[in-house]
């Protein structure tokens, strides 16, 4: 593994210390999501936890595999109690972009069919509106994906299919491509997550709305936790 982040490792195990025996999880993809898999394999061989895992991504669900976490397709469970990942941010209304590691629609149908879900970030991943760092990964069919890459431009995007390190183009797990579309810093993250699903050919987004319960936030010296009081577990709770 590469060099980590003290914060971001932090985070991840503080994130793996909430999970209670008998949870069928989510396991999301990147970085983050990779050390609290390893911070909850630990856990699970020392505390005896019973757990079940969903992966987001054949990249998680090998290395959950190779460190003795059960796994299970999406479709054998009927809900899962908690989704974890990370996020390239995260603005003050718990809105993301996700899809930086390239597993964007997978990670979206995982959180969608979780009860709870839990982003785990770092500081630097806070921003004040969306588009501040990173452009917004959208997945798209490879069947006319010019014409696609067209239309995503007439809407203000500055596009350019992922390629890998080597220049071949990114294949995503589910045989597709992405385009990263850069817009000015976003004003209304649902508004435009909305005109990109109205594009034939767009299959899903990296902008996340209504997908964050609980953020976890690692920073400098410390491990913060931040409940969304807008997330559907907080209304249910306050009735």
């Amino acid at each position: 593994m590469a060099s980590v982040d003290p914060s971001q490792a932090e985070a991840a195990r503080f994130a793996a210390s909430l999970i209670e025996s008998g949870m069928t999880i989510g396991l999301g993809s990147g970085s983050t999501a990779e050390l609290f898999v390893h911070r909850l394999a630990e856990r699970i061989q020392k505390e005896n936890l019973r757990i079940v895992g969903v992966s987001t991504s054949v990249s998680t669900a090998e290395l959950a595999s190779s460190l003795g976490i059960t796994l299970a397709e999406l479709d054998d469970v009927a809900e899962l109690d908690l989704d974890i990942d990370g996020a390239d941010e995260v603005d003050p209304q718990f809105q993301m972009i996700k899809g930086r590691g390239g597993k964007l629609l997978r990670e979206k149908i995982v959180a969608a069919a979780a009860r709870r879900r839990m982003i785990v970030v770092t500081e630097a991943k806070r921003v004040d509106r969306l588009g501040r760092h990173y452009p917004v990964p959208v997945e798209v069919s490879s069947f006319g994906i010019s014409h696609t890459e067209r239309a995503l431009q007439e809407l203000g995007a500055q596009t350019s299919i992922r390629t890998d390190s080597d220049g071949s183009i990114v294949v995503t797990d589910g045989g597709n491509r992405i385009l990263d579309c850069r817009f000015e810093p976003i004003d209304d993250p649902l508004n435009l997550d909305i005109q990109l699903h109205r594009i034939p050919g767009v299959l899903e987004t990296g902008i996340f709305v209504g997908l964050c319960d609980v953020l976890i936030v690692g920073r400098e010296n410390d491990v913060v936790r931040i409940d969304n009081p807008r997330s559907r577990s907080a209304r249910a709770s306050s009735t």
